[in-house]
């Protein structure tokens, strides 16, 4: 495989890696509730669907933004414990999307320089990267769990059968963005071989002519 066709493939990997980072950041569709109509019609309690910024409920379009600065004088210690998570989410993700502008930079430099060490920096760089992207799923993850748990200690079983609740798209944009990272990082390896290969080439050709 040539130099240049695994760096392009590395930076077209890296530009859908943080596509879908941003549109995963951008989008409500992390968490979904799904209520049974029954319930819906006798008992507050809508079908809604959540993002990292804000939660949507019911079919009207309605929204209430997750504050960041929230109060939480009134709120019990686990109360605490998931906000406190969700602040942790809410810089990671972002931070490793600005993080991955800086990586698109720099292996364009060291790909037009073909320079083994700027491509291997990089690499590294770009597989630091993931584990931004891979904590905060995680711990969004963990999150969402025991902010379930919670809602399992309030409501009846009874209830709970008519409730639905998964993980949605943006989710799954964001595990594919940690994925695609990994890839371009690989690549970014194979190309910094490729490179000091070139390079060990040419000394050697040189050294011979002469």
């Amino acid at each position: 495989m040539s130099f240049g066709v695994v760096v392009i493939s590395a930076g077209l990997l890296g530009l859908l890696s943080f596509t879908l980072l941003a549109v995963a950041v951008g989008t409500e569709y992390w968490y979904i509730i799904d209520v049974d109509q029954v319930i819906n019609s006798s008992w507050h309690f809508a079908s809604s669907h959540s993002g990292l910024w804000r939660i949507y409920e019911g079919n009207n379009g309605s929204f209430h933004d997750i504050s960041f600065y929230m109060d939480t004088s009134e709120f019990n210690e686990q109360e605490k414990y998931l906000l406190n998570l969700h602040r942790v989410i809410v810089i990671l993700l972002p931070i490793s999307l600005v993080l991955l502008i800086f990586g698109g930079i720099f292996g364009l430099v060291g790909s037009l320089a073909r320079s083994y060490t700027i491509l291997t920096g990089v690499a590294v760089y770009f597989l630091n990267c993931s584990h931004f992207t891979l904590t905060g799923v995680c711990i969004y993850v963990s999150y969402s769990q025991q902010a379930l748990e919670e809602l399992q200690q309030l409501l009846s079983s009874e209830l709970l059968a008519h409730i639905h609740m998964y993980f949605g798209w943006s989710l799954a944009s964001a595990c594919l963005s940690y994925t695609l990272e990994v890839a371009c990082g690989i690549l970014l390896i194979l190309a910094a071989r490729l490179a000091y290969r070139e390079l060990h080439h040419d000394s050697t050709t040189a050294f011979t002519m002469s």
